[in-house]
């Protein structure tokens, strides 16, 4: 009995789907993209250009009859900035495969990866598949091939016997048993749902890939000449980044540009009697904010301090909440992979890759840890609500768990076309599938094992105490925060202090101090008062995780 065909990207998807489809089912890899632009030319129609070349000089033919003007292309052409595909080199052997498979295979289901670029490799799969003729393999292309596996001369006089075969002989594979399957996890129910609901190419999503592409070659192939003629050869230009590039010559300009200017702070040790002795800062000067700019002011301030009474002018203690963040979206990912274990974007993506499409757990096999890793939603789906908020309780206590389920919105001009990066399978914690994984992978799958369970968390509640202290005219404060509960940062720590953090970790004012009782009116004794000298900062050099943001 035949069996239906599967088409994935990558080998290691294609093991672990087949795994859940069983044996009706044969997957394969197309390794990738199948078709692109051409290496050695720009392969996009450009106006003023004739069938993608620029326009012929000569006027006349080789046997010297006028040559016929050629139309050419011009902006209000349909096929302005049409590309001009072609198979990629070294995808012969592939295609011959998938083109074999697919013409007995009772269905062709093509699984690309659900984004622009999944969808574009379905769509060129689909493409060969169906038009062979149009979308044939160079012949020369079997002969390179052979020449670079190094292939004896029996092999050579063999393929000149047997010529290659014609166009006519490579059969069109029936378009109406093409279909397209998208999912946004390797799971069985994720699979099943997308096989029950199969459909067909999203041609928007193909264009706007194309669209991307053609981008990419006009600003590398006309920009990048220009560089190696102005500036230096061997430098490049792109859609990307270029854009990059300007966000950071910018910020070098404004660093270079940037003038120190010199300011001080006051500091005071109080003493109220029990410990422990804290610290206050110069904030007002007869109620209005004050400013030290040199060192004869401060010097100034100093002397009338410490010749006033100092008692407390005011006290308030508050509950402060900090809540869970969200789970991670692509950026996101990136930026805490960055900030917290140090790992570039390209590795982060990198070994997210691999968590989605699948690793080796011992005897289960090969199994995807996490969903699919290129989104820019915080949209979780209803079934892994339920599966961690039946988690939480169990593992970490009633408390920890909110009444309601935790909802986070996206951003405005966010395209929300997949979930949140989550595990697939949230049971399965880091700590038990250590042994299989390497260690860069095992801190990934643990940041967002960590991160997606702490987003279904109740806040921390932090106890904050705010000390004002008056002596004479002047006014200081002093800020102390001390844990209550520790609600998701059981689960999902903060970063320390001195590391880089993102703008939902940070710190809170006076975190970690804590201020002895007192009460409003009361004397203290005055141990330590000292200026400090500071000067303002430029903006720091963008790191990758900023970049990123």
């Amino acid at each position: 009995m035949a069996r239906s065909l599967v088409i994935v990207e990558s080998p290691g998807k294609a093991k672990t789907i087949n795994k859940y489809l069983g044996r009706d089912y044969s997957v394969k890899a197309s390794y990738g993209h199948v078709m692109d632009l051409p290496k050695n030319t720009l392969g996009i129609l450009l106006p003023g250009e004739e069938n993608g070349r620029k326009k012929r000089k000569k006027s006349k033919t080789s046997n010297g009859k006028p040559r016929k003007p050629a139309k050419t292309v011009r902006l209000t052409d349909d096929n302005i900035f049409e590309p001009t595909l072609e198979i990629i080199p070294g995808k012969r052997k592939v295609i011959q495969d998938l083109r074999g498979a697919a013409s007995v295979a009772p269905a062709v289901y093509l699984a690309g990866d659900p984004d622009r670029e999944g969808e574009a490799i379905c769509a060129h799969l689909w493409q060969v598949l169906t038009r062979p003729a149009r979308y044939a393999i160079p012949e020369d292309e079997e002969a390179k091939e052979k020449s670079s596996n190094g292939d004896g001369g029996e092999k050579k006089e063999a393929a000149k016997a047997k010529p290659p075969a014609r166009k006519s002989e490579v059969h069109a594979v029936d378009r109406r048993k093409i279909f397209r399957v998208s999912f946004n996890e390797i799971t069985p129910k994720a699979i099943r749902a997308a096989f029950e609901h199969a459909g067909q190419v999203n041609e928007n999503l193909v264009d706007a890939q194309q669209a991307r592409r053609v981008l990419d070659r006009l600003v590398g192939y006309k920009v990048s000449p220009l560089l190696w003629d102005k500036v230096r050869r061997g430098l490049s230009a792109g859609r990307v980044q270029t854009v990059a590039l300007r966000l950071i010559v910018e910020r070098e300009q404004e660093i270079r540009a940037f003038v120190p200017r010199e300011y001080w702070t006051i500091h005071a040790m109080l003493d109220a009697g029990e410990p422990p002795v804290f610290e206050a800062k110069l904030l007002k000067y007869k109620g209005e904010d004050i400013e030290v700019p040199n060192q004869a002011d401060a010097d100034r301030i100093v002397a009338e301090a410490r010749k006033a009474n100092w008692s407390v002018a005011s006290v308030t203690q508050k509950e402060k909440r900090r809540n869970p963040p969200p789970p991670f979206t692509t950026s996101k990912l990136q930026q805490a992979a960055y900030n917290r274990l140090r790992y570039t974007a390209k590795r982060t993506m990198a070994l997210a890759q691999r968590l989605y499409e699948g690793v080796e757990l011992g005897e289960e096999g090969s199994v995807a840890l996490i969903t699919y890793m290129r989104t820019d939603s915080v949209r979780v789906s209803a079934d892994a609500l339920a599966q961690v908020r039946e988690l939480v309780p169990q593992r970490f206590g009633a408390e920890y768990l909110p009444d309601k389920p935790n909802f986070y919105k996206s951003k405005k001009d966010a395209q929300d076309a997949h979930e949140a990066v989550r595990p697939t399978d949230v049971t399965r914690a880091p700590e038990d599938v250590r042994r299989y994984l390497d260690d860069d992978l095992f801190k990934l799958y643990q940041l967002i094992w960590q991160r997606f369970v702490a987003s279904q968390m109740v806040p921390a509640v932090n106890d904050q105490t705010t000390i004002d202290v008056s002596a004479g005219d002047y006014l200081f404060r002093a800020t102390g925060s001390v844990p209550k509960f520790d609600g998701y940062l059981r689960v999902y720590q903060l970063p320390a202090e001195s590391a880089d953090r993102e703008d939902d970790e940070k710190g809170e004012e006076g975190e970690g101090r804590a201020l002895p009782r007192v009460a409003e009116g009361q004397s203290l004794r005055l141990d330590q008062l000292r200026p400090e000298q500071h000067f303002t900062e430029p903006p720091p050099r963008y790191t990758e995780a900023t970049l990123v943001k």
